[in-house]
């Protein structure tokens, strides 16, 4: 898609409604806290389930076909007061651009047709692969539900960051019974970098062709970063997580896009607030088990954080939920902070108490603006 066209559609777009989320990115006062959730449209969801029956489809015949992917993103939206939308999709897609076959087989989980084994697989990949041709169907989705939401919110693009691709390159997943792909790190370091590296540079024309595309905030997942431990992510996750925001908003400044608001899930890394608060990110998003005030006081008040409810709360009563939600605010305050899980939706979650969340964040947020 060249800039040209993507500038057309993007002046076609709907005007936006609610920029909360982009406000609260940038750090600009919000007369409430906004709230999404990270697997917000999924197997939680029955009328996802009854869409999946209807049309008998496997997982990633959904996440390629942009009417699907479209009809799922804006399926949470339709029950839910959300201020974001995050396009149906998964961090695999760069995996399967590169030749390897991913698939998610109920029962069973994500299968790969093969696994990087030695230095010498890499020679297996696609490493010539254009992602912004080979991925048009995620861009397809991102311009078609942008057009869908009619301005109701913005929407989230995003992608799995290096490390972690790598692991599940590696691993076959983000569990593994022997640590193969830290086995990498230390075993074959300069391949490991040249594989870093090759995903840094798929990562960072992906998330600018979906910006062109119509998504309006971009999220970086590096699930896997906990194990690293903190010298291993220094080396092998940060300055890949850093390259890939400055090289993202570079690149769209080159091509006249403005630079959207990024976010950084680094899960599990509590040894890394003060590095993820400095790598070139707008948000970093933390998961349910690091403390609020303790990251507020690291992160300072330069960067937006989000998080972290722990996603198990969703199973509580609606007093005990509530009552979590207010705690939890009153920890991150109300500026600078976009409510969210720890990580994301349970799949036997009763929507009941999503709406709950949702719906908690935004009523004492505007209490505690009213007595502030």
């Amino acid at each position: 898609m060249s800039t040209t066209a993507t500038l057309t559609q993007t002046e076609a777009f709907p005007p936006l409604k609610n920029d909360l989320i982009l406000r609260a990115a940038r750090g600009q006062p919000t007369e409430r806290v906004p709230v999404w959730l990270m697997r917000q449209a999924g197997r939680y969801l029955p009328e996802y389930g009854e869409f999946k029956l209807k049309h008998n489809v496997g997982f990633f015949d959904m996440v390629k076909t942009p009417s699907m992917a479209c009809e799922i993103t804006l399926q949470p939206l339709r029950r839910f007061n959300l201020d974001a939308a995050i396009i149906f999709s998964d961090i695999l897609v760069i995996p399967q651009v590169l030749g390897m076959g991913v698939d998610v087989v109920e029962g069973k989980g994500v299968i790969f047709d093969f696994l990087l084994q030695t230095p010498d697989d890499l020679d297996k990949l696609h490493q010539d692969a254009d992602v912004v041709r080979d991925l048009s169907y995620v861009m397809d989705a991102i311009t078609m539900t942008r057009h869908a939401l009619n301005g109701q919110c913005p929407l989230f693009g995003f992608s799995g960051a290096p490390w972690t691709l790598m692991k599940f390159m590696i691993d076959g997943g983000s569990h593994s019974p022997l640590p193969k792909a830290r086995k990498w790190l230390v075993t074959y370091p300069d391949a490991s970098r040249k594989l870093l590296q090759l995903l840094c540079e798929k990562v960072v024309d992906y998330l600018v062709a979906q910006v062109k595309a119509g998504a309006q905030i971009l999220q970086v997942f590096e699930s896997c970063a906990g194990e690293l431990g903190p010298d291993h992510f220094a080396e092998f996750s940060l300055p890949y997580l850093k390259d890939i925001a400055y090289r993202t908003k570079e690149k769209l400044c080159e091509t006249g896009f403005e630079p959207v608001p990024m976010v950084v899930f680094a899960k599990d890394a509590h040894f890394a607030i003060d590095d993820l608060s400095n790598s070139g990110y707008d948000v970093v998003s933390l998961d349910w088990t690091i403390n609020p005030t303790h990251a507020r006081r690291i992160a300072g008040k330069h960067v937006t954080l989000q998080g972290n409810l722990n996603p198990c709360l969703l199973y509580a009563k609606e007093g005990e939920l509530k009552s979590a939600v207010k705690t939890m605010l009153q920890r991150f305050g109300t500026q600078r902070y976009i409510a969210n899980l720890g990580h994301g939706v349970h799949k036997d979650v009763n929507p009941d108490n999503v709406e709950t969340f949702v719906n908690a964040v935004h009523m004492f947020s505007e209490d505690i603006n009213a007595t502030s």
